[in-house]
């Protein structure tokens, strides 16, 4: 997986018996979990998800929707690339948002993303050790709104676990009715992803 995607860049994710990242634990935070799997396979652009797979979630890179024009600046100087041969842990975590959360304005969801809840600032307290990447995929018939992907070094694990925490005790999250937190260490026979 690479760090920089061209706009718009599908990519799926899938629990198989092989891959490129080894399945520590998945636990659903919210709502129903997915199969256990061993491995997740990650494809992007064209390439076919994994065969045999248990279950394949697929998401799109896009444009950020709820990010000001400083804030957007602020996390591309801050940001990591994906991939990095020290970030040989990660998380997948799908999550879908209710319907109450889709009715709102876009102006309002702002509000509560941002200027109550602080996603962006939180996320830019553990930059650039966790390096992340999000794809929409609320309008392709998933059972997810979004599919965050972070990666980091194992010495970042506990500032990413607190980083979770703080996330999931804001007011956003009211709105969250499904959450998977997948856990994953990179497999060594798999390399560095591309």
């Amino acid at each position: 997986m690479t760090g920089a995607a061209p706009m718009p860049l599908r990519v799926s994710f899938s629990g198989a018996a092989h891959g490129g990242w080894r399945v520590t634990q998945s636990v659903p935070v919210s709502g129903e979990g997915l199969p256990d799997a061993s491995y997740v396979a990650i494809s992007e652009g064209q390439a076919a998800p994994a065969g045999g797979a248990l279950w394949t979630v697929s998401g799109v890179t896009s444009n950020l929707r709820y990010t000001t024009t400083e804030e957007k600046s602020r996390l591309a100087s801050m940001s990591a690339p994906l991939g990095r041969a020290e970030a040989t842990r990660a998380a997948l975590i799908p999550i879908r948002k209710s319907a109450v959360w889709w009715e709102l304005g876009q102006d309002e969801r702002r509000k509560i993303f941002e200027e109550r809840s602080r996603h962006i600032g939180i996320g830019m307290d553990y930059l650039p050790a966790v390096a992340r990447r999000l794809h929409h995929c609320r309008d392709l018939a998933e059972p997810f709104d979004f599919l965050t992907w972070f990666e980091f070094p194992v010495s970042a694990e506990s500032d990413f676990n607190h980083m979770v925490e703080r996330l999931r005790a804001t007011e956003e999250w009211r709105y969250v009715v499904r959450e998977i937190d997948i856990r994953l260490t990179r497999s060594a026979s798999e390399g560095t992803p591309s």
